[in-house]
Formats: structure tokens, C-alpha cells, sequence
């Protein structure tokens, strides 16, 4: 509104002055004409229209003496006193006037002093050329029409403002009703998208992908603290039951006995602590200190240190270096749990190969066991998931190796899978290479991986 009336008073100002401006131009020009049209002793009878203004007619010119007297004047101001007391002197020989007889009867004059030597007598002599001022200025019909303008500018600007106002917060109002409805429990609520995309388009959709995730990480969070509360169950209640059986029957239990169970049993609820302390820094902290890693050094290194207990590991292994960015600790936990887990399902011997495959750095162990059903390939890999061979063959196992190592291979940006093979089970483990033509290999960021300090446990699927 504020904008508006100044914009109608600027509007109102330029229109006034424009007109007048024509007016003043045209008195002027018929002023000039007539005086131009003078002689010493003839002063001719003025016209009332000039050919030069464009508004048509001027109504009134006058011959004026110093005396007030009119001297000559057109038809329509014969009759009238002198139009203006106004006095052009030589130094103002020119003046724009405006002038009432009553309320809305005004006359927008020029006001000129001729030459003396026009004019016999050498008394000075005014002209005067005035015309009735126009409909628009007189009274206050433009401020009138400039207010009205103004408010009816001023409602349409409301108007549409509402509409769009209203446009564009309805998907809002929509976004906030939806909202309201979320309840702590349901992860499920989902925002409607508006079309389009603008701000509040893109804010949905955005809010959606993260719901997405929040539902798939609480699903994740249910799942896996079902699994914990059922893979803890068995050493609770079989350590329950070695302490209760001790304390009932005393005379018939050993209680150097009963507390060696215990003891085992604690063990191994120890060791599922520590598996899934590290399986949530592997799924979720992000690693400090990467380095680059030549896996088949590394490969190498930790084939040449491994006891040799267990089924012989053959190692087929590039020539060029492999290098990856990493954390060596981290890579060797999951070679480590790959090589346990080979050497224990394995009938005779276990393979492993590293080699380039494309841009990425490939680790293939083998072994010659009874493999994996397709069915069951992705499922080893998930949290307490130990299948019936694994259980026979590592009653204490946790389930969380393979899950693990999935995850650091994962955060590594690359992936571990089980692929077919002609005998046994065959994993295989692809990591991005890293540039090694690099100036500073170490000036990147590194993937999420874990923390440098937590060894990765042996595979117990």
C-alpha cells in the first residue's frame, strides 16, 4: 500500500507538470505570435487559436499598460479587468502564472514584457495569454483519480498476493498436517511431494529420502538388537543354569568345575561383546588415519606370518602393486577372517589369488569345501547368521565375521561377495584402486571404515 501511494504521488506530480508544461508552452507560443505581429503605432487584433498548440485554442490574450488598463485584447477577454497583476520586468521578462476569479475558475497565463519600442510612448506593456485550466487539474479531480487508482492497484496486488501466498503455502499447510500425524513408533509417514520443483518440492522429496533411510536404519536397529537379545540368551541361560545347578546340588557338582564353565561361558559372552563392538565401529565410525596399502604386500606379509596349523594356503599373486587406500589393519582383519574361515570349511587346501581387475584391486580366496547353496550366499553375510556347517564345525562362533568383514570392505568403497565356483566356496573381495601417478595420495578423504585401534575377529559363518 505504502509503494503504491508513492508511486501515485510521484504519478500525480509528473502528470500535473506535464500538462501544465503544454499549457505554458502553448500561451507562450501564441503570446510570442502576437507580439511578433506588432508594429510602433499598430498593434493588431489578436487570434484565439494557434496553429501550434496542440490543445486546441488559447481562450484569452490581453494588451496590459503599466496603469492596469487593457489596451488590446481577443474576443473573449475584451470584457475582462487585465488577467494578472503580475509585472515582467527586463531581468524576468517572462512569467508562468496561475490565476482565480473563484473557486475552480482558474487561468494558467504567460505572463511577457515586449519591447518598449513596439509600443508608442515608451510606458511599459504587458501580454498575457491564458487558458481555461484543463478539467484534469482543476479541483482535485486527479489527486481523486490517482487515490483511486492507488486502492484498486493496492486490492489487486492483495488479491493476487493471496493467491499465490496461498498457492504456495498449501503444499506447505499439507507438509505440516502430514507431520502432525508422525508418531515416535511409526517410521513409515511419508510427505506428499507437491509437483514441480521449486524450494518446498525439493524440500519434500529431500525429507523423504531421509525418511527412507531413518525407517531402513530403525528396521536395521530392530533387527539387530532382536538378534543380540537372542544370540546373548544362550550363554545367559547356560551359565544360568551351571551356577543354579551348582548351588542346589553341592555335593554332586564340582565346583572347580562348575566354575570353569562359568568361566567359559563369560568367555564367550566377552567375545560376542567385543565382535559387536567391532561390527558397530566398522558400520559406523569413520576411520582417521587412511594410507595407501599394496594388498599383495600385504597379502604376502600375512600368509608369511600365520601359523602353520590349518589346511596350506597357495597364494597366486600379481606381480605389479596393487595399492589401495585404506586402513591397513582393517584390510588384514578381513584377510584374516576370509583365511579362517577358508581353512575351516576346507577338505584339503585353500587358494588365494590377487590380481587387477579393472580399476579396482582383487582378492579371491578359495576353498575346496562343500561351497555355499545359492540361497544362502547373501545370508552369510548378515549379523548371527551361522549356517548348519558352520555351527558343527565352530560350536562357539558368533556369526558377526563375514558380517564384518562386509562392512569394511563396504566402507573401503568396495564390496565382498561369494561367486560361483566349481567346488567349494569361492569369496571375493574388490577394492577400488588408488591413483598412484597422485602428487599426495593422502589428501583426500578416506571412506568410513572403523577405528585404527580395533582388530577385526575371525569369521565364524
Amino acid at each position: 500500500m505504502i509503494v503504491f501511494a508513492v508511486i501515485g504521488a510521484g504519478a500525480d506530480f509528473v502528470i500535473r507538470k506535464t500538462v501544465e508544461a503544454h499549457v505554458f508552452n502553448a500561451t507562450q507560443r501564441a503570446a510570442v505570435d502576437w507580439i511578433a505581429s506588432m508594429r510602433p503605432g499598430l498593434i493588431p487584433e489578436p487570434a484565439e487559436t494557434s496553429p501550434e498548440d496542440p490543445s486546441g485554442q488559447v481562450h484569452f490574450l490581453q494588451l496590459v499598460d503599466s496603469h492596469g488598463r487593457v489596451v488590446a485584447a481577443s474576443p473573449s477577454a475584451a470584457d475582462s479587468p487585465a488577467l494578472s497583476t503580475a509585472r515582467p520586468s527586463a531581468h524576468d521578462p517572462i512569467q508562468y502564472l496561475k490565476a482565480c476569479s473563484a473557486p475552480g475558475e482558474c487561468v494558467l497565463l504567460t505572463a511577457m514584457l515586449p519591447a518598449p519600442t513596439l509600443i508608442g510612448g515608451g510606458e511599459p506593456h504587458y501580454v498575457y495569454a491564458g487558458v481555461k485550466e484543463p478539467p484534469l487539474l482543476s479541483g482535485h479531480r486527479l489527486e481523486a483519480g490517482t487515490a483511486a487508482l492507488v486502492l484498486l492497484a493496492s486490492a489487486a496486488s492483495a488479491w493476487i498476493m493471496w493467491q499465490v501466498v496461498g498457492r504456495t503455502l498449501r503444499p506447505v499447510a499439507a507438509i505440516r498436517e502430514k507431520v502432525s500425524e508422525a508418531t515416535v513408533g511409526d517410521a513409515s509417514l511419508r510427505l506428499p511431494e507437491p509437483p514441480g520443483d521449486d524450494e518446498i518440492a525439493r524440500l519434500a522429496r529431500a525429507s523423504n529420502r531421509f525418511l527412507d533411510q531413518l525407517e531402513k536404519l530403525m528396521a536395521d536397529q530392530r533387527r539387530f538388537a532382536s538378534m543380540v537379545s537372542h544370540e546373548l540368551r544362550s550363554p545367559a541361560a547356560a551359565l544360568r543354569a551351571q551356577i543354579e545347578e551348582a548351588l542346589l546340588y553341592p555335593d554332586d557338582v564340582d565346583p572347580h568345575e562348575a566354575l570353569r564353565g562359568a568361566l567359559r561361558s563369560t568367555e564367550r559372552f566377552q567375545r560376542i561383546i567385543d565382535e559387536l563392538l567391532t561390527y558397530t565401529r566398522v558400520k559406523r565410525t569413520v576411520a582417521s588415519a587412511p594410507e595407501p596399502v599394496d594388498l599383495t604386500a600385504l597379502v604376502r606379509a600375512e600368509l608369511g606370518t600365520r601359523p602353520p596349523r590349518g589346511k596350506p594356503v597357495r597364494l597366486h599373486a600379481a606381480t605389479e602393486r596393487l595399492v589401495v587406500l585404506g586402513t591397513r589393519l582393517h584390510l588384514l582383519g578381513v584377510l584374516s577372517n576370509l583365511l579362517a574361515n577358508a581353512q575351516r570349511h576346507a577338505h584339503s587346501q585353500v587358494e588365494v589369488t590377487v590380481e587387477r581387475g579393472g580399476d579396482h584391486a582383487v582378492l579371491i580366496v578359495q576353498d575346496d569345501g562343500d561351497g555355499i547353496a545359492a540361497e544362502d550366499r547373501e545370508r552369510v553375510f548378515e549379523p548371527f547368521v551361522r549356517l548348519a556347517d558352520g555351527r558343527q564345525r565352530d560350536p562357539g562362533g558368533s556369526g558377526l565375521g563375514l558380517a564384518i568383514s562386509r562392512e569394511a570392505a563396504t566402507t573401503h568403497g568396495g564390496s565382498l561377495t561369494v561367486e560361483d565356483s566349481p567346488r567349494g566356496a569361492r569369496f571375493v573381495l574388490r577394492l577400488p584402486l588408488m591413483d598412484t601417478t597422485a602428487a599426495n595420495p593422502h589428501s583426500g578423504r578416506a571412506p568410513a571404515i572403523g577405528d585404527a585401534g580395533t582388530p577385526l575377529q575371525p569369521a565364524r559363518a
